[in-house]
């Protein structure tokens, strides 16, 4: 039998609690004015990194709006980030879903590539393996469209880079939890 001495269970506890997770925080808001602003600047005043973020309407009448912010950090970090989220108005309800349970994320992409001959010929065989559409195309450049998991989008970016990638633009997460549960 192995001996594991206190410092180093002390030290294995430490470890997990310090171990960065992923959050995607899904809040519904008031849609007006300062809202987004007064969001942004919680994470920024404590100094929490942002690295995807998404805002919309979401009902009829416009009054209500869905964010989803993608930040990272230790699990305690994660929950002092809920709880002032919480604080804020006018936030009516916040939900952490890697937390909540299964989730839907995706993202899009608008990829521009220019290049010519077997590049272009290569960039286009590599969009029909992935899916991506070409949305605009001219005698030098391509315009893909890809929407997915971030992965499926990084892979793709990835492998265009050495065929004349030269511009990107991508949207951020949108996600939504599965079956029947709702914010």
């Amino acid at each position: 039998m192995d001996y594991i001495d206190k410092k180093t269970l002390q030290r294995s506890a430490q470890q997990e609690k310090d171990e960065f997770i992923n959050a995607i925080f899904s809040l519904i808001v008031e849609n007006e004015s300062g809202v987004l602003s007064r969001v942004i600047g919680l994470f920024a005043g404590r100094g929490y990194n942002i690295e995807s973020l998404t805002v919309a309407p979401v009902d009829d009448d416009g009054r209500k709006s869905r964010i989803n912010i993608l930040t990272s950090g230790t699990p305690m970090v994660i929950n002092q980030i809920k709880e002032q989220l919480n604080k804020q108005v006018p936030v009516y309800q916040v939900v952490n879903l890697c937390q909540q349970g299964p989730y839907v994320a995706r993202e899009l992409a608008l990829i521009k590539v220019v290049s010519k001959g077997l590049e272009r010929a290569e960039a286009l065989n590599l969009a029909g393996a992935f899916r991506a559409q070409v949305v605009d195309a001219s005698v030098d450049s391509l315009v893909f469209e890809l929407t997915g998991k971030t992965q499926k989008i990084n892979a793709f970016v990835d492998l265009l880079r050495p065929l004349g990638l030269v511009e990107l633009s991508r949207t951020g997460i949108a996600a939504i939890g599965r079956g029947c549960q709702t914010i």
